[in-house]
């Protein structure tokens, strides 16, 4: 019988980084075979179109090995979802090497981890590890991610999403469940702050688990893969708080809006008025890809509250045109008037 696939579950809150550590992994793969299932939010992918932009992605298993899950919370839709997508991967398992799944970041990583004793998946597939992503200057402010906010209102949106969790305890059962927890954006705080910030996550995890700091999720692959802790085989040793939890109804109030424009942007000038539509809306995260005059290259935006970055991923391809997608996700959103207001940006 061929060895089990190893897969790793990424977690961590809205903006902590997860998709900036996987594209990083994707291209030092280090001649691995990855297939990446995201848990997408918002009907523009634009988490799946980073990954598939990366250099290592052009082959011929590019685009079945970048999947989208956009029905809602990954740990809510195990057995109507993630089950049926991992029995498609798994058919191809002689061209898999390894499977990485980033959650949503309102996703709790043990439901998830469970499935992996299910019949259909465990002869042929096994959990190597969960790796947990902190937002280091979130955290040394006294939060545990950059917009509380929108992170306990985003789960309102999923119409799938079964738990309300406060954001405290979700964050504990993430870090219950990590094999490692890897502490981003380092690069935004000082060396006391990060001492701080090491400190109380210590405090909470339930067991002896490595700490590892980063920028930008610039981690060699040696340190992200090959656990070989078979977690599903051990939960027992990763408390959450709904071991024992009924499921819970909520709300539909957050909405992801999206906006193709054709139009051109400079990058400083957008920023001010996206800094502008923030303090305006209700807007709890911003990304997509901007098209900057006199500039062959695509540009990556991400905003989470009032913190944006943005860097050129990939040259402009010959055969696709030239737009600005942006994805906005927040509480009654003006579709309209966002748009408006951009227009005022546009060169």
């Amino acid at each position: 019988m061929a060895a089990k696939i190893p897969v790793t579950v990424i977690t961590g809150f809205l903006g902590s980084g997860k998709t900036t550590l996987i594209r990083h992994l994707l291209q030092n793969n280090q001649q691995r075979r990855i297939a990446v299932l995201v848990n997408e939010f918002g009907e523009l992918g634009i988490d799946g179109e980073l990954l598939r932009s990366c250099q290592v992605c052009d082959d011929e298993d590019a685009e079945t090995n970048i999947v989208e899950l956009t029905n809602g919370c990954l740990c809510c839709t195990v057995q109507e979802e993630f089950l049926p997508t991992m029995q498609e991967l798994l058919k191809r398992r002689d061209r898999i090497d390894h499977i990485l799944i980033e959650t949503s970041g309102l996703a709790l990583p043990k439901p998830l981890v469970k499935a992996f004793r299910w019949q259909e998946i465990s002869n042929a597939a096994t959990v190597d590890g969960v790796i947990t992503v902190v937002d280091c200057e979130a955290v040394s402010t006294g939060a545990i991610a950059a917009d509380l906010e929108a992170l306990e209102a985003q789960r309102q949106a999923d119409p799938s999403l079964d738990h309300e969790t406060p954001i405290q305890e979700l964050f504990e059962d993430q870090l219950a469940c990590a094999d490692l927890v890897i502490l981003n954006k380092t690069d935004l705080v000082d060396e006391v702050a990060q001492a701080a910030v090491v400190d109380r996550i210590q405090a909470e995890l339930p067991r002896a688990v490595k700490i590892v700091a980063s920028q930008r999720g610039q981690l060699d692959p040696e340190v992200l893969l090959g656990f070989q802790a078979a977690v599903e085989d051990n939960l027992a040793s990763r408390p959450s708080h709904h071991d024992t939890e009924e499921d819970h109804d909520h709300d539909d109030e957050i909405v992801a809006t999206q906006l193709v424009l054709e139009q051109e942007f400079e990058p400083q000038k957008l920023r001010q008025q996206l800094e502008a539509l923030v303090n305006q809306h209700e807007i709890y995260r911003i990304k997509g890809f901007v098209s900057v005059p006199q500039k062959p290259m695509r540009m990556v935006l991400q905003g989470v509250g009032n913190r944006f970055e943005h860097y050129y991923d990939r040259p402009w391809k010959n055969d696709e045109t030239r737009q600005t997608q942006l994805v906005f996700i927040g509480k009654a959103l003006d579709t309209a008037a966002i748009s408006a207001q951009l227009q005022q940006a546009a060169n």
